[in-house]
């Protein structure tokens, strides 16, 4: 999970009524006889109380919903895939008393990480990588039994609830996202709307087991070996540097899953579970054929808010998200004028242990939540993380080109990559920057800004400059085509004034 503005140490809160309470005890078996107390099914535990009520978390997870959302391609609710990951998620849901549960929503987010999250009230995301990992349909419904479970058990709420400050319903909002951008992380790039206070949430090993367990009663009630659900944890922790970490820096291993879901299940009364059909095989080929992304390219894509662009156009925004804010086109951004935006002649100066540069006095600089970054931007050329005029500064370490000229379009690529519809415009330049020689590149985009419903082109000039501790520092300076000669000027003065660290 990546650092957050503000770190809190959770004080977990112990919990009652273990799902393993109901397991008779004295089991033997002799002569095909069984002696002792009768098997008892498994029942649900009590989830307790949070203090915060049913429909505020509901509304919770709809806010943050609505976040990941504009920070994450998302397939359409029409997709096989998510039509598929939401069949299996209401035959699971079927197994929690209506009383217990909650309006689960299951939905696909297309990246290759091996993935799954939930956020309060019932919103489930899982990643396509996770999908083509499952060696079956139980492996995955274990996946989904155990995000439900942390809805079920308010793991989320509860985990916030037991800091030592009391929370207001905003405060909570902040956590959820501060954790949804732990495991994503994109939510809440530029810090816009999200609220000043970012908490680091990650569950603890004890959420971890009690998830296993009350994800296991809710696979056995239907009809799914819970043993699928531990043996797939399992394969992540083999997996290495494969894509299991992504999952597991935000599930932290509670121990031997396997033994521990055997031991809880030894007194069930043994059922005939569902096996694997060609159904899943034929899901699996179609997951391998989706459009996905690495984490990085989704961070990319977000800053330059390609995602709620492209999930709206999709039609995979759902309808219901429009009153939180999740539309990718503000009235606003999508009608500013020049005139709104103009930078103006006097200069300030903004400095980080990275890069120090100098900008407009009436613009703003945004910090990147996961501190790899600014965006310098007009207040009204941003919105909804959506950037219509202003420049994205990124430190860049992963490069390991052969030339400067092999850099810059390496992470145009990796733009391009994140972004689509965003091309390259010519060949790399030589730019000096004060006593040091850098790259430029020109990209064109689509812009958010439209006139006559009609989205203008987007100018996007990417420059690199060598840093003296190494790596390079990445600018991108955003504008549509129409204007960008008028904010050329200021843009160059920002760049001229640039001293890498």
């Amino acid at each position: 999970m990546k650092k957050c503005a503000l770190w809190i140490s959770w004080v977990v809160l112990g919990f009652v009524a273990a799902p393993s309470a109901a397991r008779a005890s004295g089991l033997s078996m002799l002569g095909g006889e069984i002696h002792g107390a009768v098997l008892a099914t498994p029942r649900l535990p009590d989830p307790g109380e949070t203090g915060v009520s049913k429909q505020e978390q509901e509304k919770l997870g709809l806010q943050a919903e609505a976040e990941v959302y504009k920070q994450m391609p998302i397939l359409p609710d029409s997709s096989p895939e998510t039509k598929y990951v939401a069949r299996l998620g209401k035959k699971l849901a079927a197994a929690i008393p209506k009383a217990d549960s909650w309006p689960y929503q299951f939905h696909v987010v297309a990246q290759k990480e091996i993935n799954a999250f939930a956020l309060p009230g019932g919103p489930i995301f899982v990643n396509v990588g996770t999908i083509t990992a499952a060696a079956d349909e139980s492996q995955l419904a274990g996946v989904m039994a155990h995000e439900m479970a942390h809805i079920y058990m308010q793991h989320s709420i509860k985990q916030m609830k037991s800091s030592q400050t009391r929370q207001t319903i905003a405060g909570l909002l902040g956590a959820i996202l501060g954790h949804v951008g732990g495991v994503a992380g994109t939510l809440g790039q530029l810090g816009v709307g999200v609220g000043s206070g970012m908490l680091s949430l990650r569950y603890s090993r004890g959420d971890e087991a009690q998830a296993d367990e009350v994800g296991a009663i809710i696979m056995y009630k239907a009809g799914y070996d819970p043993v699928a659900m531990a043996q797939f944890f399992r394969t992540l922790e083999q997996k290495g540097g494969s894509g299991g970490p992504s999952f597991l820096s935000d599930h932290p291993d509670p121990g031997d899953r396997v033994a521990a879901v055997r031991q809880e299940i030894r007194d069930w009364p043994p059922r005939r579970y569902h096996t694997n059909d060609r159904s899943f095989a034929k899901l699996q080929r179609e997951a391998a054929k989706v459009k996905s992304y690495t984490a990085q390219q989704i961070a990319l894509g977000a800053e330059q808010g390609t995602w709620a662009r492209l999930n709206r156009q999709s039609g995979a925004t759902p309808a219901n998200l429009a009153s939180t804010g999740a539309s990718a086109s503000d009235p606003n951004l999508a009608n500013v004028s020049y005139a709104q935006v103009r930078p103006s002649s006097a200069f300030t100066e903004t400095r980080n242990n990275v890069f120090r540069i100098s900008y407009p006095q009436n613009w703003k600089v945004f910090s990147a939540r996961d501190g790899s970054g600014i965006t310098i931007a007009p207040p009204l050329g941003v919105s909804q993380g959506l950037v219509a005029y202003g420049v994205v500064i990124r430190g860049t370490q992963n490069l390991e080109p052969s030339s400067p000229d092999a850099a810059i379009l390496q992470l145009a690529g990796q733009l391009e990559a994140s972004n689509p519809g965003l091309q390259t415009d010519g060949k790399p330049r030589k730019i000096q920057i004060g006593d040091v020689e850098g790259r430029s590149l020109n990209l064109t985009g689509v812009s958010p800004v439209r006139r006559n419903s009609k989205s203008l082109s987007e100018r996007d000039w990417l420059v690199t400059v060598p840093r003296q501790q190494g790596g390079l520092l990445s600018l991108v300076f955003i504008a549509p085509e129409d204007t960008f000669s008028q904010i050329r000027p200021a843009y160059e003065k920002m760049l001229q004034s640039l001293r890498p660290q």
